[in-house]
């Protein structure tokens, strides 16, 4: 795999990022009388992810000129994240994206709430960035959550993906779908559109057969999206939820004709589940970029995704050092140490 070399960064992100308000201690929205204030954002979360692992990463995103808009971008910076392509809405309709999550308690399930409809970032145009950006990384990495928030903005974010791609950048994209924010049908369409321009493929095996309409076994479902549309490398995660605190979690990739795969991180004991998914994308594309292969590449998506879980926020927050530690354990049989010390 051969990346792009001396660019100023290793992966840039498009994607809103918000003001996520949690109740402590896991209880209701209906009954909280206080909020735990937070930035969230599935673009986000993977760059940082990524950058906390020792890679440089960038995220392009368009925040309100107000203190709630310096408070993401203190977060961004300390998510180890460039601000070097944060625009700043400085118009009479400024606003920062909300939402709302409800940890949830066996029987009751997580949710959430968006309050997202005409943020800043929704205004975000090509030129309000440098001309010189499409150059300046190894892969660009956007979710189908972007072409989803508004009509104008898609158009804007297959540009760019158009741009990056025709300047040599690997594009990645995660069909995170969201049924709360367009239709099926809808994200079909847009989402098939832009296949033809993806190498990295991440798509959970539920969104490939119910909104993409793939039909087989899930190794055809993979090596489908390779032939019809020249993907590069595919990745499908599987979470099995025991219940809201007790999670299984596995992943499988397909790249140059080979299925990839290890043993699943079984009763990961779930903090906050939020941004798991993301810190999976964050480590392998962190793999692909310092490693170069897929074994190395999966191994460190299934362990800083297992370790998210038990991060509050959504935002990862490991060290290369951490997850090669889980690695390791993971791998081991036998007696192991109760404690790192």
């Amino acid at each position: 795999m051969q990346f792009k070399e001396n660019t100023d960064f290793d992966l840039i992100g498009l994607g809103e990022v918000m003001l996520r308000l949690s109740p402590p201690n896991k209880e209701k929205i209906s009954q909280s009388e206080t909020f735990e204030k937070n930035a969230g954002g599935s673009e986000l979360n993977v760059v940082s992810g990524a950058a906390m692992l020792g890679i440089r990463s960038a995220i392009i995103t368009k925040l309100p000129e107000s203190k709630m808009g310096h408070f993401i971008r203190n977060k961004i910076r300390y998510g180890n994240v460039s601000d070097d392509y944060i625009i700043y809405d400085h118009s009479d309709d400024r606003r920062l994206g909300i939402y709302y999550y409800e940890s949830g308690a066996y029987p009751r399930k997580s949710s959430v709430i968006y309050d997202r409809a005409k943020s800043s970032f929704t205004t975000l145009s090509l030129d309000e960035l440098p001309d010189d950006i499409y150059e300046k990384t190894k892969i660009f990495h956007i979710s189908s959550i972007t072409l989803a928030l508004d009509p104008n903005l898609k158009e804007t974010s297959i540009e760019m993906i158009k741009r990056f791609k025709a300047a040599g950048a690997y594009i990645s994209f995660d069909v995170n779908y969201r049924a709360a924010l367009w239709s099926e049908e809808e994200a079909k369409k847009t989402i098939e559109s832009i296949f033809p321009y993806v190498d990295f493929l991440f798509v959970s095996e539920e969104t490939s057969r119910r909104m993409l309409q793939r039909t087989g076994t899930l190794e055809e479902i993979m090596q489908g999206y390779v032939k019809d549309y020249g993907c590069t490398l595919v990745a499908t995660t599987r979470r099995e939820v025991v219940s809201p605190t007790h999670h299984n979690f596995n992943s499988k990739m397909y790249y140059n004709g080979q299925f990839y795969e290890e043993a699943p991180y079984n009763n990961i004991e779930v903090i906050d589940r939020i941004g798991s998914g993301d810190a999976y994308l964050a480590g392998v594309l962190f793999g692909l970029i310092k490693h170069g292969t897929p074994e190395r590449a999966l191994e460190i998506g299934n362990a800083l995704s297992a370790v998210k879980n038990t991060v509050l926020g959504d935002m990862s927050a490991s060290s290369i050092d951490e997850i090669e530690s889980v690695i390791k354990s993971h791998k081991a049989t036998g007696h192991q140490d109760e404690m790192v010390r």
